[in-house]
């Protein structure tokens, strides 16, 4: 197998430059692929869908698919906090690839972006997105929404919201769970190897990745607490 294509787009510095809101969110958008096949697909594409296939033909690399961690508008477009967020509907006008979201996210992704199922294509937990000779492993992890998930590939973990360098997505908004956040933190991620590399969904951090192990050391939403202490400090 050949090497993997990865790259780690910052909203703002890397696309979306005169984008006031772009700048303040801070927002990751990956690109992952197989750089033999020249194929990608793009995680939690938005504000300027036209900038990412420039970076993406900069590369010699064609969109095949999305995967959006959760619904939310700045990871996947919409309206956030009354502002229009370009994102999967602009980037379906310009090529129509499967999104591929898990299922407890996908009716919200609907109505918060106007795009039907399909092209949206919902998943469960485990479920593998092929890209050329590349498995993406979709891991649910509910909690910042209900159908949050964190994608698996070749030693890394593109976490979204719900799991940051330091600290952990909002449980305050709707389609989110206090609750469903510890499990995911404290037992769906538990079994995952010390050496994964995290790529957060947001920029809240001196470092834009580290690994897990690195992560667990120092995140507090990781340390060991039971379900009742963990909710009374971050709930």
């Amino acid at each position: 197998m050949s090497e993997t294509y990865f790259r780690q787009w910052l909203s703002g510095r890397d696309f979306a430059t005169d984008n006031a809101l772009a700048r303040e969110m801070r927002n990751f958008t990956y690109a992952l692929g197989d750089p033999d096949a020249h194929e990608a697909v793009l995680v939690d594409p938005a504000y300027d869908p036209a900038s990412l296939f420039q970076l993406l033909a900069r590369d010699d690399m064609t969109l095949v698919g999305v995967i959006a961690t959760h619904y939310h508008a700045d990871h996947i477009g919409g309206t956030l906090l009354g502002h229009p967020v370009a994102g999967i509907r602009e980037l379906m006008e310009i090529r129509e690839v499967p999104v591929h979201v898990n299922v407890g996210d996908e009716s919200w992704v609907n109505v918060g972006t106007g795009v039907t199922s399909p092209p949206v294509v919902p998943h469960a937990d485990g479920d593998v997105v092929t890209v050329g000779s590349l498995e993406l492993r979709l891991r649910h992890t509910p909690g910042h929404t209900a159908g949050s998930q964190c994608v698996e590939v070749a030693g890394r973990l593109l976490t979204g919201d719900t799991l940051f360098l330091d600290g952990c997505g909002r449980t305050d908004l709707p389609g989110s769970d206090p609750s469903e956040m510890y499990r995911s933190l404290q037992i769906r991620l538990a079994d995952l190897d010390d050496d994964l590399l995290v790529y957060p969904g947001h920029f809240y951090s001196p470092e834009t990745s580290a690994t897990l192990r690195a992560v667990r050391a120092r995140n507090q939403v990781l340390a060991e607490r039971s379900a009742e202490e963990w909710l009374r400090v971050f709930a």
